[in-house]
């Protein structure tokens, strides 16, 4: 997976949403319970009940956005001792979720710091042109949708999962898509692994298009052990109605500046 670090596509605008959807990201991280102890390493029973009882409020479940019904049970967040040792203690919720509003504030929550920080790097590198393009508040409109799209999309192909949907990665998939069908030949600085992170500079159709057909290939469970630990249908589904949003657009948007230096090996003509 090459990692981008830098897109040559300057922005007319200050990015005002992607800066706030960055940092509610951030603050919303560091309030959830257990993030602490995951920076030591010590996490015990009475931390991880407490963050099942968190994601099971604040998550989206597949299960309750097919059915629409929320469990009679469910972790309170207290730790008791059972027949088979201490586990976590359950009863009835003690308030009322909302699966559709759910899907909403489960795209401000992540699993680790890799989660968080792998999503907010491809949303601050992509978001601020897409934002730029749109505008503010439709910008912030079309992220939500891509977020909405991409939640529900992955809940049809899981419906029966009781298993809490969380992360950004569906919205900003949403922005991917849209930035392939609207800068297309942006270029893009990324680090490629190999032996080294080497650092090239390709057109985003190549990037966007590889990391897409990661996720295709990956949805499917092929080349991944463990896949339903990471819901790569909800990428899929996001990217894909990020550029049907976008399409519409793509023939009103200026191309970005042809950039000068080094470009695949040889040096790319002045002037253009």
């Amino acid at each position: 997976m090459v990692i981008p670090v830098h897109d040559v596509n300057p922005a007319r605008r200050t990015p005002y949403v992607t800066y706030a959807l960055i940092a509610a990201s951030l603050a919303v991280f560091l309030a959830t319970p257990g993030v602490a102890s995951s920076l030591t390493g010590d996490s015990g029973p009475a931390q991880l009940c407490h963050l099942q009882a968190f994601l099971d409020h604040w998550a989206a479940v597949p299960r309750e956005l097919i059915h629409g019904q929320t469990p009679t049970t469910v972790p309170t967040g207290d730790v008791g001792v059972g027949p088979g040792g201490p586990g976590c203690v359950v009863g009835p919720p003690g308030y009322d979720k909302s699966p559709r509003l759910s899907v909403l504030t489960a795209m401000f929550l992540h699993g680790g710091w890799v989660h968080l920080l792998g999503n907010m790097l491809f949303l601050l590198i992509f978001g601020n042109n897409i934002e730029d393009r749109l505008g503010h508040l439709r910008y912030l409109l079309f992220y939500v949708a891509c977020g909405y799209a991409s939640a529900y999309g992955f809940a049809f192909v899981n419906a029966d999962s009781g298993d809490p949907l969380i992360g950004a990665s569906g919205a900003i998939a949403g922005v991917l898509g849209a930035y392939l069908v609207l800068y297309p030949k942006a270029r893009v600085w990324v680090l490629v692994p190999f032996l080294v992170f080497l650092p090239l500079r390709l057109p985003a159709w190549i990037v966007l298009g590889f990391w897409f057909g990661l996720q295709a290939v990956y949805s499917s469970g092929t080349g991944v052990s463990g896949a339903g630990t990471v819901a790569y249908v909800a990428h899929v589904v996001g990217f894909l109605t990020g550029m049907l949003l976008a399409w519409p657009l793509r023939r009103g948007t200026p191309p970005p500046p042809e950039p000068r230096g080094l470009l695949w090996g040889r040096r790319a003509r002045r002037g253009r």
